[in-house]
C-alpha cells in the first residue's frame, strides 16, 4: 500500500465546505490586507495559546526576526540557539545582524539542553531561542530561571508546536514571546506562507505591529525602519477554520504516535521518541533514529512509503555558516542526530491501514 508522507489534499477535502466558504467571504469582501479576518484570527489564536496578543506575520522566520528586532537585538549581540534545528532559527538571528551561538541538544528529547547553555553564555548574550522540535516542548523552566539570572529574553520557536503543552501550559505562552509558522505542512497550516508572534507583553506587541507594517501605525507616517511582513486576510480566514479543529487533529496525531510507540518497540537498532512526563507533544513529526538510516529509508521508499529527514545537515555544517567557523564547533549530538533521524508518516488524515503498512514495513526491515 503506497503511503504518502503527508496528504495535504486530504486535509483540504475534509474541511472543503468551510474552507471554500471562508475563501468566498474574503474574496467578496474586497479587503485583503490587515482587515477583520486577521483581527479575528489574532484574537482567537491568542486566546488558544493563553496569551494577550497575537501578531500575524508573513512567515515563521520573519516572526522570529521581528521579535529580535523589537527587543533591540542586533549587531554585536549573541543569541543562544539549538545546534540541531531547522536553519530558519539561525537565519532569523543572522537577519538582524546578531550571531547565533549553538548549544548541543539533549540526547533523549533532541531539544536544546539547558545544562549546555550556561557554558555558551558571554557578556554579549541577549537571548535564548529554544525550539519545540518535532512538536515536543523544550524544558522551559530551567531556561527561564537562567534568563532571569542573566537578564536575557527567552523566545520560543514554536513553529512545530501548535497546541503542545509544557506542564499544562500551551506553547506560545511560555517565554517572553513566541514565533509560529503556518507553513502548509504544520499542525496549523495555511494554504501558503504565514506566521505569527504571541506574547503577554503589551509594549512588545505594539512594536511588532509597527515593525511588520513598514514601521508605520498611521498610513504613510513611518516611525522606524520596519518591514513588510503581514499575514493576509485570505490566509487568516482559512486558518480560523483549521484552528477550530486543531485540538481534534492533534488528538489524532497522538493516537497514531501511541500506536507507533507500542508496535515499533523492541525493533533492533531502532530508537523511538522519548517523551518526558511534563511534556504533551502534538507530534508534528514522528522521528525515529537508526544507525543505518539510509538503508531503512531506501527499503521504505522501494515499498512506496514516504519518509523525510528532519534534518540531514545541521546549521553549523551548512555552507550558509561555513565562513563563521561553525564547522569546527564541537556539537557531537547535533551531528549524530543529523546522521540518524528519519521521519515516518504521521498526520490527521493518515488511516490506520496506512499506518499498519508503515509498521509492518519497518518491522520487516
Amino acid at each position: 500500500m503506497p503511503v504518502p508522507f503527508l496528504d495535504l489534499q486530504a486535509a483540504y477535502l475534509e474541511l472543503k465546505a468551510d474552507l471554500d466558504a471562508a475563501s468566498r467571504r474574503v474574496m467578496n469582501s474586497g479587503w485583503y490586507i490587515l482587515g477583520p479576518e486577521l483581527e479575528a484570527f489574532e484574537a482567537e489564536f491568542a486566546a488558544y495559546c493563553g496569551v494577550k496578543h497575537c501578531i500575524g506575520t508573513g512567515n515563521g522566520m520573519e516572526a522570529l526576526a521581528l521579535i529580535l528586532k523589537a527587543l533591540g537585538i542586533g549587531s554585536e549581540d549573541e543569541v543562544i540557539v539549538p545546534g540541531f534545528t531547522f536553519i530558519a532559527t539561525w537565519l532569523a538571528v543572522s537577519a538582524v545582524g546578531a550571531r547565533p551561538v549553538p548549544a548541543d541538544p539533549d540526547p533523549e528529547t533532541y531539544n536544546i539542553d539547558p545544562a549546555r547553555i550556561e557554558a555558551a553564555l558571554t557578556d554579549r548574550t541577549r537571548a535564548i531561542i529554544p525550539v519545540h522540535l518535532y512538536g515536543q516542548p523544550a524544558d522551559m523552566d530551567p531556561l527561564l530561571e537562567m534568563a532571569e539570572r542573566y537578564g536575557l529574553s527567552v523566545i520560543e520557536d514554536a513553529a512545530q508546536a501548535h497546541g503542545a503543552r509544557y506542564k499544562g501550559r500551551r506553547a506560545g505562552g511560555l517565554g517572553h514571546a513566541a514565533a509560529f509558522s503556518f507553513y502548509p505542512a504544520k499542525n496549523l497550516g495555511a494554504f501558503g506562507d504565514g506566521g505569527a508572534v504571541t506574547t503577554h507583553d503589551d509594549a512588545l506587541a505594539r512594536k511588532l505591529k509597527t515593525l511588520r507594517n513598514y514601521g508605520s501605525r498611521i498610513k504613510y507616517h513611518h516611525e522606524v525602519q520596519g518591514s513588510n511582513s503581514r499575514l493576509d486576510e485570505l490566509q487568516a480566514a482559512l486558518l480560523r477554520v483549521k484552528l477550530r479543529v486543531l485540538d481534534e487533529w492533534n488528538d489524532r496525531r497522538r493516537r497514531l504516535a501511541e500506536v507507533y510507540l507500542k508496535q515499533l518497540a523492541g525493533c533492533p537498532g531502532l530508537t523511538l521518541p522519548h517523551v518526558p512526563s511534563w511534556a504533551e507533544p502534538v507530534w508534528h513529526l514522528f522521528v525515529v533514529r537508526h544507525n543505518d538510516r539510509q538503508a531503512l529509508q531506501h527499503h521504505l521508499t522501494e515499498i512506496g512509503i514516504g519518509t523525510l529527514i528532519h534534518y540531514p545537515v545541521p546549521p553549523h555544517l551548512s555552507d550558509a555558516y561555513r565562513k563563521g567557523g561553525y564547522f569546527r564547533m564541537d556539537l557531537p549530538w547535533s551531528n549524530q542526530l543529523a546522521d540518524s533521524v528519519l521521519s515516518l508518516p504521521i498526520g490527521p488524515q493518515l488511516t490506520l491501514d496506512q499506518q499498519d503498512a508503515v509498521i509492518r514495513s519497518v518491522r520487516a526491515f
